[in-house]
């Protein structure tokens, strides 16, 4: 099952954003085949703003375990997390 999370940074949090960025992708690499799609949301400078990250486990507890784990959500980078289960309804992300 996919699960999505979206994140929203604490305020003035682009330099903080930043210097995790390194660790938060190896956290993404290290999810290996689970992680299904991820990016930032951007603001009009084109700086991260949050996230929204889709994984596949087999629970929410799994999938909550899992993006506990990314130095973003560990680190306390986000003032605002859902996750929830997801599904693909049109997928058109090939452009």
């Amino acid at each position: 099952m996919l699960f999505a999370l979206v994140a929203i940074d604490t305020p003035n949090s682009v330099d903080r954003r930043l210097a995790l960025r390194p660790e938060h992708l190896k956290h993404l690499e290290a999810l290996g085949e689970s992680l299904f799609l991820a990016g930032p949301f951007i603001n009009e400078k084109e700086e991260g703003v949050g996230s929204i990250v889709i994984i596949e486990a087999n629970s929410l507890a799994e999938a909550r375990e899992m993006f506990g784990r990314d130095p973003f959500v560990r680190e306390g980078l986000f003032e605002q997390v859902t996750i929830k289960p997801w599904r693909v309804g049109i997928n058109k992300t090939n452009r």
